[in-house]
């Protein structure tokens, strides 16, 4: 019945991460030029609708996909395949309801929501532009929710990869159209979110071709006695809702942050819309850029539900607790030096980037890759709850988070010398409290304590030193070469990154941040840990 590839978690994390890159370097090729392209005041737009979008996403899909992830699991684990065929025909009509209410709201109100929640009108025709799109993720989510449950990675990468590559294409295409037809900023907004419709549907397309080619529905030959529908249902939304209403805290910090920062700059700050518009819309360019290390993440959060549920299904407690603190470690040592990275090259990034943008760009961008690095930790370690039957505790950490992010913004945001700044403030307090809140959680579910040290001692170490070698090449080039124009910055920023790479691998492996072991888990990996001489 399951197209298994036996690929243990880190491997699907692996397959996941290569998706991620390729969707990254695409996403990088769509939001950057749109933000060119439309400016600082229609990004806000842009940014604004997709806060809206998001929140309805999360709700619909954040915790389904994960309780039918962690469900196929078990019945995986349990050699049951017509209760795993069952609990997907179950998950999959839930998708619909939920994703077809959801893009309903988005179409029929768009203006009250853009008036209303936002504090940017001419946001509306891009959240309707956008609502298709809700409907077609939830369906797409339960395909990939039921592949992962066998801990098929494959499919998901490839659906993800030509979902960006789609929005890509159409998105960019039509913003440039409507830009040069003088449709004016909101329209182009419009035709740029559009990209996000037609890649969900591609990829919806791409995932229903691969469920029934390489997961048939035949009749095995000791069928299992399933449960009912209803018995399912209860199970998907008893797990799903709590996690769904985590993650959709999550979301909704982020448009309490645009509505917030919309609404006290104009009400309390003193300016204008459109003064407002364009300190939104550089914080949400630096928003784009603080994003990445969360998504090169997410793909190892996605593979630890099911391994470690598999796991404790299995009466395997040890290899259960071994597999989050690896995890643990593991996202560490990834995202740590990437949010250093960040903070260090914050000017030159921006700069180059996005040549033109409001002052306070490289200062924001600064903030939130510190915030960066606790945003993964907080992933990861909500995962591991999530796994470990603990749905409901994640939640709990997510709206405390957000009401910390709340009166930081409140305040900090209406001050006319702070102004947008004391949006990234909200967000690393708010991480940083979610993050410890988390761990304490973890100390007492887990049958042994994660152990700090091995977490986060050694990876510190190796990043503050990639970060003051960085700071040191980056200043030593800029003297020789010059920092004047946007090409001799673009040239010192590469050779600060090269000498960040290197500085990071030599530490890392000097101090065994990262281990041999650790590269069998990952394809080509034992090879590639002979060539660096790992231990």
């Amino acid at each position: 019945m399951a197209d298994n590839k036996g690929q243990n978690y880190l491997h699907g994390a692996a397959i996941l991460t290569a998706g991620v890159l390729i969707m990254k370097v695409l996403g990088f090729i769509y939001k950057v030029p749109i933000g060119n392209i439309i400016g600082d005041d229609g990004y806000s737009m842009f940014l604004a609708t997709y806060n809206v979008y998001n929140v309805f996403l999360t709700l619909a899909t954040a915790g389904l996909p994960i309780a039918l992830s962690r469900l196929i699991s078990e019945a995986n684990a349990e050699g049951r395949p017509i209760q795993a065929r069952r609990t997907f025909s179950v998950a999959w009509m839930s998708f619909f309801v939920i994703g077809l209410i959801c893009t309903l709201i988005m179409f029929i109100f768009p203006k009250q929501i853009a008036e209303n929640i936002l504090h940017n009108p001419p946001a509306e025709m891009s959240i309707k532009a956008m609502a298709p799109a809700v409907l077609l993720v939830c369906l797409l989510s339960a395909y990939r929710g039921y592949c992962q449950g066998f801990g098929n990675m494959i499919p998901t990468t490839v659906g993800q990869v030509l979902e960006v590559l789609v929005k890509v294409v159409v998105g960019l295409i039509l913003a440039a159209i409507f830009m040069k037809a003088g449709k004016g900023k909101a329209m182009g907004s419009a035709g740029a979110i559009f990209g996000v419709v037609a890649g969900s549907l591609a990829a919806l397309v791409y995932m229903v071709i691969y469920k029934r080619k390489h997961y048939p529905e035949e009749n095995p030959e000791n069928p299992d006695i399933p449960e009912s529908s209803g018995q399912i249902f209860s199970h998907f939304m008893r797990i799903g809702i709590p996690i769904a209403l985590g993650s959709c805290a999550l979301a909704l910090l982020n448009l309490v942050d645009s509505s917030l920062c919309m609404g006290r700059l104009q009400k309390a700050a003193g300016y204008s819309l459109a003064e407002a518009q364009v300190l939104y819309g550089v914080y949400g360019k630096a928003q784009t850029l603080f994003n990445l290390p969360a998504a090169i993440i997410t793909p190892l959060t996605i593979s630890v539900v099911p391994a470690i549920a598999s796991a404790i299904v299995r009466g395997e407690d040890d290899e259960a607790t071994k597999i989050s603190e690896d995890s643990m470690r593991i996202a560490t040592v990834l995202c740590m030096p990437m949010g250093v990275g960040l903070a260090v090259l914050a000017k030159p990034i921006m700069k180059v980037i996005y040549p033109g943008s409001h002052v306070s760009g490289p200062v924001l961008l600064a903030i939130m890759g510190v915030a960066a690095f606790f945003v993964c930790i907080v992933l990861m370690e909500n995962a591991i709850l999530q796994a470990s039957g603990k749905e409901v505790l994640p939640m709990y950490t997510m709206i405390a988070g957000g009401f910390i992010k709340i009166i930081v913004n409140w305040f900090l945001v209406a001050d006319p010398e702070i102004n947008i700044y004391g949006a990234p403030i909200g967000t690393l307090v708010s991480y940083v409290a979610m993050c410890i809140m988390n761990f304490i959680f973890m100390c007492v579910v887990l049958d042994k304590n994660p152990r700090v040290r091995v977490i986060l001692i050694r990876p510190l170490i190796c990043s503050a030193a990639m970060g003051l070698g960085t700071w040191a090449v980056y200043g030593l080039a800029g003297r020789f070469i010059g920092l004047s124009g946007r090409l001799p910055m673009l040239l010192c920023m590469f050779l600060a990154m090269i000498a960040a790479i290197v500085i990071y691998l030599v530490t890392a492996i000097g101090t065994s941040s990262v281990t041999k072991e650790d590269m069998k888990l990952i394809p080509g990996g034992e090879k590639l840990a002979r060539v660096l001489h790992m231990k």
